[in-house]
């Protein structure tokens, strides 16, 4: 998708972030304290990217996954951006800047915490799953 059709399509945040590298405040975005079941999906190419069940409280202000659904569809990159290294996160589709993964999540669910940003998210609910074309991800809650 052509910059100014994805400057008509995202809001201003979501614009800076998937397309400028830029991040939302912490603990002042839409998905940090979000508990619902459901799946978190790229804003630009609705592919699904988390799940809440992957979700945790990283203490951080945003989003943080354990690991991503498809490995397929998550590009890491060297960052050297702020004077230190870091991994940024990037959808393959959507060729988004998401955020960033950092190896000091839960140890006893692999040791990651991929930190991403709402802005760069769209969450669909377990109950609008079907509805929304993700109903092959029902059976991750127990549902088919």
């Amino acid at each position: 998708m052509k910059k100014e059709d994805l400057r008509a399509k995202l809001t201003p945040l979501q614009f800076s972030v998937t397309q400028e590298e830029g991040t939302e405040p912490a603990f002042r975005n839409e998905y940090w304290d979000n508990k619902e079941d459901g799946l978190y999906v790229d804003v630009v190419s609705g592919k699904p990217l988390f799940s809440s069940l992957d979700k945790f409280d990283s203490g951080t202000g945003w989003p943080s996954f354990t690991c991503p659904l498809d490995t397929g569809e998550i590009i890491e990159k060297e960052d050297n951006r702020l004077f230190r290294s870091r991994t940024e996160v990037r959808s393959k589709t959507g060729d988004c800047h998401l955020g960033h993964v950092f190896p000091d999540g839960p140890a006893d669910r692999g040791g990651q915490r991929y930190c991403m940003n709402s802005a760069s998210l769209r969450f669909v609910p377990k109950e609008k799953l079907e509805e929304e074309g993700y109903g092959e991800y029902l059976k991750l809650f127990g549902e088919e």
